[in-house]
């Protein structure tokens, strides 16, 4: 008996059957029209699935396991990214030892992109792509856990309820992560359980503590399990964040009536927004593998924090909206900002972002600004502890 059959992605045998089921899925089918063609779609009626389903049918003909269907969404991950960035670069990522797994630990600002980016820049140099960790509040419909599971994520239980069952949903997910690493399988999972919407990459203890939970009663010192995982920091950097807005008006909504509610499908908006909006330059950096002595959940927390602001890329419009939240801090050094954009037109650059800026919700605008003087602001903290 398989005992991450519930969680796991799917495997090669099983692709084929999955693709042909989403074939004939009517939720998948009217889903792909409206996000290819918006309010078209609803105006052609019956007669749009039938005509996606022929067009599925024949890109999808060839594919039978995982990397011939990773090979067809790397086209339109390629496309999605040339229409979206004005620039993606990487760094680090060629000093990866091709042969070994690693356990990738990001940022997480976007739903979808931020391990799409990660897998992009593997897959461009010539690596496997690691197993994705994906929260269940996401799987809403059987088609989206379909379509992620091809893709090699896996499930993190985050709806079960009671003390017991989630002790019991996340020793299974600890154990599935070590024995993919052990199979020389890498993972990808995010720094924190949901994204940081105000810019501060802080990592989650409870992240370092969930993958301990299976070693419990095995003869190794914590120090030397944190060593064995072969963690690589992850920093995502975007210059623009497509759900910036978004993510500004909920700060706004808590801090005004305490709380948030989400409306109906809008992780998926989030999601549609993440992927056709427009990024600017995005930067992946990855890191060296933490080494060394750790006591705690919490350093090792606080390293890949400390690897990850290193790496975070800024751009004018961090600067530019530090500079114009003011708030008592530390004034800008232009001059040093000038020299780390030689190439760039900062006055135009500076319009573009005045521009998104007036288009937010006046009453949002101080939380778009914080959302990207963050990144700017904890660099400069932790340059001063240097």
């Amino acid at each position: 008996m398989d005992k991450y059959e519930e969680i796991r992605p799917y495997h090669d045998h099983e692709v084929r059957e999955v693709v042909d089921r989403l074939l004939y899925d009517d939720g998948f089918l009217e889903s792909l029209a409206k996000f290819k063609l918006g309010k078209l779609a609803t105006k052609l009626g019956p007669i749009i699935k039938p005509c996606v389903r022929w067009l599925l049918r024949r890109e999808l003909k060839s594919v039978n396991d995982v990397t011939s269907l990773q090979i067809v969404v790397e086209k339109y991950v390629d496309r999605v990214i040339r229409l979206t960035t004005t620039d993606v670069t990487f760094s680090g990522v060629d000093k990866l030892d091709k042969q070994q797994s690693y356990l990738f630990i990001s940022n997480h600002r976007d739903i979808v992109l931020d391990p799409a980016f990660v897998n992009f820049a593997l897959y461009h140099n010539n690596m496997k792509t690691p197993r994705l960790a994906i929260g269940d509040n996401l799987l809403t419909r059987p088609f989206v856990s379909d379509l992620m599971r091809l893709n090699k994520s896996f499930i993190v239980r985050r709806s079960v309820q009671g003390k017991r069952e989630k002790l019991a949903a996340y020793q299974l997910l600890s154990s599935y992560i070590n024995d993919s690493l052990k199979e020389n399988e890498s993972i990808w999972i995010a720094q924190r359980e949901g994204r940081a919407k105000d810019g501060n990459d802080f990592s989650e203890a409870a992240i370092i503590k969930m993958l301990q939970l299976s070693q419990r009663g095995k003869d190794i010192s914590f120090s030397d399990f944190i060593n064995q995982l072969k963690i690589v920091p992850v920093a995502i950097s975007y210059e623009y964040d497509p759900c910036d807005w978004l993510k500004a008006r909920e700060l706004y909504q808590k801090e005004r009536d305490g709380h948030y509610q989400k409306a109906n499908n809008e992780d998926v908006q989030s999601i549609v927004k993440g992927i056709r909006g427009f990024k600017g330059h995005v930067h992946i950096a990855f890191g060296e593998p933490l080494t060394g002595e750790f006591d705690t959940p919490q350093q090792v927390a606080e390293a890949i924090d400390q690897r990850i602001l290193m790496d975070y890329r800024l751009y004018p419009a961090n600067y530019f909206a530090y500079d114009k939240l003011g708030e008592g801090q530390q004034s800008l050094n232009w001059e040093q900002v000038k020299e780390e954009f030689p190439n760039l037109d900062l006055s135009a650059r500076r319009q573009r972002f005045e521009e998104r800026l007036t288009s937010c919700t006046a009453a949002w605008q101080p939380w778009l600004l914080r959302m990207y003087a963050n990144p700017v602001i904890n660099k400069k903290k932790f340059s001063e502890k240097e």
